[in-house]
């Protein structure tokens, strides 16, 4: 037994001192051919230093081989030491065996430093010099993969798939293409490729992921069962619970919905959407006292979030409780928040406290966002009723018939108005 594999062996034990050990004598009694397969294996296991110590002390022997400098910039690369990784590249030519391997690093180089367009630039060089490596095609194929580009993407998956590689570095290459097609909007390809992941690769982002499409292609049942045996087996897995408790509110299984919203609220207390999506499941079992519970929480939680706010402020709407909405809104207003719904939903509470003044100024403020919705003005039509507006209350009438030409009771009431004119 080399001294090398006396290294890996005492690494795989656990006997670290030993194989440090074992590792100063292969780098003086081992030769050239097993060092290298050392390096590789301590790079793989992420013993850094070592494998780049043994990279120096061969290139110091072969100053030509350039695969080396590409391994030692790889290493430089996973240290943060980009300049000396470039240092190393660049002494690479155009004519070497390595220049394709050096163009993947380099790549990778300036992906970390999220210069894109330089990536996407050195990974085309290697393509079309090496159109049929299918280590390129899997760059090319990560690459745009990363960027959210996943059509790009499918088309170096689909090359790999094609010249037989199901996998390739530890990733699945049809569950790559079933995240692809799914993020197009082509959800039957997608659950096809989803159905094609070898069970070894099966992991929780990937039945996630599946479980979504079935959604998507509304076959509710069975993304049901994807996502309830998800949790089953990983039940940490947060991002389940909200799109399982949608499946059931979907079938109309609010309790159902409701125990796994309070399931995922066990493994996420702090999140803000699973507070938010309790209330509006609370809200069909008709719980208000729990779900006002739920709304707090949420808008303690992300007071910040505007759709929660707004939430919360409907709710506070249908229980009559003016002021605590008033209470809630008019912090924002000052704020200069102009979401229109935030400016109708403080008019129907100043309206209804009798604050009219305030409540018209902040009708005013929503028309222009909801001059086409009928039920917006109705509201105001009503409001005009009540300040004896007049002039303004046949304007929106007039408007609004033109909207709702059926609407008889409101064609009686233009009627009213005209006679007393």
């Amino acid at each position: 037994m080399t001294y090398s594999e006396q290294m890996l062996d005492q690494l795989e034990a656990g006997k670290l001192k030993e194989a440090q050990n074992s590792f100063k004598l292969a780098l003086i009694n081992d030769d050239d051919d097993m060092l290298f397969s050392l390096a590789e294996e301590l790079y793989a296991l992420g013993f850094l230093q070592q494998a780049r110590t043994i990279y120096l002390k061969l290139l110091d022997r072969y100053p030509d081989e350039d695969e080396l400098k590409t391994n030692l910039a790889t290493i430089a690369i996973d240290e943060g030491h980009n300049d000396e990784a470039l240092s190393y590249l660049a002494q690479i030519k155009p004519d070497s065996p390595a220049y394709v391997q050096s163009l993947l690093v380099a790549a990778d180089l300036y992906q970390t430093e999220e210069e894109f367009e330089v990536t996407e630039e050195k990974l085309k060089e290697a393509y079309a010099l090496a159109p049929d490596e299918p280590a390129v095609e899997f760059a090319l194929g990560e690459f745009y993969f990363m960027v959210g580009q996943y059509s790009e993407a499918i088309q170096y998956y689909f090359q790999l798939i094609k010249n037989g590689y199901t996998d390739f570095a530890k990733v699945d290459i049809a569950g790559r293409l079933g995240i692809c097609y799914a993020q197009s909007g082509q959800f039957k390809k997608a659950l096809g490729y989803f159905n094609q992941v070898k069970p070894e690769y099966q992991t929780s982002d990937i039945r996630f992921q599946k479980g979504l499409t079935q959604l998507q292609l509304g076959d509710t049942e069975k993304a049901i069962k994807t996502l309830e045996d998800l949790i089953n087996d990983d039940n940490q897995y947060a991002s389940a619970y909200p799109e399982l408790a949608k499946a059931y509110e979907k079938e109309n299984k609010y309790q159902q919905a409701l125990r796994v919203v309070q399931e995922g609220l066990s493994v996420d207390q702090y999140n803000e959407y699973l507070y938010s999506l309790a209330a509006e499941i609370t809200s069909h079992l008709g719980d208000q006292k729990l779900m006002k519970k739920y709304l707090v929480k949420a808008h303690e939680l992300a007071p910040e979030n505007m759709t929660i706010t707004l939430q919360y402020s409907n709710f506070l709407l249908h229980q009559h409780d003016d002021e605590a909405n008033i209470k809630l809104l008019s912090p924002l207003v000052k704020e200069d928040e102009t979401d229109p719904q935030l400016y109708w939903n403080l008019a129907r509470s100043y309206q209804r406290t009798d604050q009219l003044e305030l409540a018209g100024k902040y009708y005013e403020a929503a028309l222009l966002a909801y001059s086409e919705n009928p039920t917006f003005l109705k509201e105001l039509i009503n409001y005009y009723r009540e300040t004896g507006e007049t002039d303004k209350l046949m304007d929106e009438l007039e408007h609004y018939l033109r909207l709702v030409p059926t609407d008889t009771e409101m064609q009686d009431l233009y009627d009213q108005y005209e006679d007393y004119k």
